[in-house]
């Protein structure tokens, strides 16, 4: 990635269930390109979300990058979206 430019990717789960197997392979296949990854979903007492939010924070060349994005997007109920930022 261009020392310029600062890559957040957002991946939207909308089930965790059956998503996270093919998620987790990804991420640990890329996960050297992975400076933060935050989670959120909402938790209320014994209630658990079935969907959820990762951000990634990525340090990547733009060709990586988009291997990682096109492998999660390709993944049956995951919606991908980026944030370039450029410095």
């Amino acid at each position: 990635m261009d020392k310029r430019r600062h890559l957040i990717v957002g991946v939207h789960i909308t089930d965790r269930v059956q998503s996270v197997p093919d998620i987790q392979k990804t991420f640990t296949e890329y996960g050297c390109y992975i400076r933060t990854r935050v989670g959120l979903h909402e938790v209320q007492g014994d209630y658990c979300a079935p969907g959820g939010l990762i951000l990634l924070d990525m340090i990547c060349d733009a060709k990586i990058c988009q291997e990682m994005v096109a492998k999660l997007a390709a993944i049956a109920g995951v919606e991908v979206q980026q944030m370039a930022f450029d410095h």
